[in-house]
């Protein structure tokens, strides 16, 4: 399986590390392309449901970034992330899950270069592991990423 290139979902903090990627790409900065950005309001919002939901729809890596600690825009946010996704790891190596799967970071929105080198690290790291097989152990067969639901066509995710 030579073609095979990691799918990795990416929850962005719409401040800072959304705003970090956007940068990126405007300087032209390079990154693989294997990450699905998924834009939410604040790293804090994003629920532990919400990782284990990519890994049973075949996300072989998760990555969840937003403000540095004290600069969140909703004050407390990011530190609810922090507590919440030390112990979802603790879960997820538990469950057989490789902790290089799931990543976590702080990027504010004027560090593009650390964006794009945060994006080769935790893509170098997935592509590592190799596919994400303990949902084919489980009987769950790895489906491809759906398709946006977003509304007023304009994509989100790609």
């Amino acid at each position: 399986m030579t073609d095979w290139k990691p799918k990795i979902v990416t929850f962005l903090c719409n401040w800072c590390t959304y705003g970090a990627a956007d940068l990126a790409g405007v300087s032209r900065l390079e990154y693989p392309p294997h990450i699905r950005v998924i834009r939410v309001p604040c790293s804090g919002r994003v629920s532990p449901k919400f990782i284990l939901s990519a890994f049973n729809q075949g996300a072989d890596g998760v990555w969840v970034s937003g403000c540095h600690p004290g600069d969140c825009h909703y004050i407390e946010g990011n530190f609810y992330a922090r507590r919440k996704f030390a112990l979802l790891k603790n879960l997820l190596e538990h469950t057989g899950i490789e902790p290089g799967r799931l990543h976590f970071s702080w990027i504010s929105s004027a560090e593009s270069t650390k964006f794009a080198d945060m994006a080769r690290y935790v893509c170098q790291t997935v592509e590592a592991l190799g596919p994400n097989r303990v949902m084919v152990k489980a009987g769950i067969a790895p489906s491809t990423m759906p398709a946006c639901q977003s509304e007023g066509g304009g994509c989100c995710c790609r």
